[in-house]
């Protein structure tokens, strides 16, 4: 091997060693920010317990337990909450909670449109829109969210019909509200604010 082939070598393996420890200094300082819903720890476990809203409106209310199979689908730090609402005098005045809270592996945080499909519901993604909710406590904001149209075949009465539901989803962090996955603009601020600030 030649003296330039030597250098291109060297400069390489510099290159790989230098991106190696960078990213292993940004993991070892790497922290959590405080999640921006009510959480609390559960001891002996890494996944925290979810508070959801005791009084929505009019509706009775009862807890969904998550799936064992999501469980054991996503990073073990990872902390779901469910909570099923329901009018008691009108079976299809129905609305459900969920939030998926991620720990420090950020492969739990996903297209919602995945676990639908999943549970059976069809929606076109040419339906999703972005659009905003009006928040008025504890101060006024606009939250920024997707809304999507949705469909299944259900059973009512012992006849097969189709029900339709609105989704209705955004993500959370450290002073950031998104509506939607990580646009490209959402994406490059994510990494430059890891970068310099671990």
């Amino acid at each position: 091997m030649n003296k330039q082939k030597w250098i291109v070598l060297l400069l390489a393996l510099a290159m790989i060693g230098g991106t190696a420890a960078t990213l292993h200094r940004l993991k070892a300082g790497l922290k959590l920010g405080s999640p921006g819903i009510k959480a609390a720890p559960i001891p002996g476990s890494p996944r925290l317990a979810i508070s959801l809203p005791d009084h929505v409106l009019h509706y009775a209310w009862t807890n969904i337990p998550t799936d064992p199979g999501a469980l054991e689908g996503l990073p073990h730090d990872t902390s779901f909450a469910q909570r099923f609402y329901y009018a008691p005098d009108d079976a299809l005045d129905q609305l459900q909670i969920m939030v998926v809270l991620m720990g420090t592996d950020r492969t739990s945080i996903h297209k919602p449109q995945f676990c639908l499909q999943g549970s059976g519901w069809d929606f076109d993604d040419h339906d999703s829109r972005p659009d905003t909710i009006r928040i008025q406590s504890p101060h006024p904001y606009d939250l920024p969210v997707t809304k999507m149209m949705m469909t299944r075949p259900d059973t009512l009465d012992g006849q097969v019909t189709t029900i339709s539901g609105i989704y209705v989803y955004w993500f959370v962090a450290d002073n950031h509200l998104l509506g939607r996955l990580q646009s490209v603009k959402g994406f490059w601020d994510s990494n430059v604010r890891l970068l310099t600030t671990g």
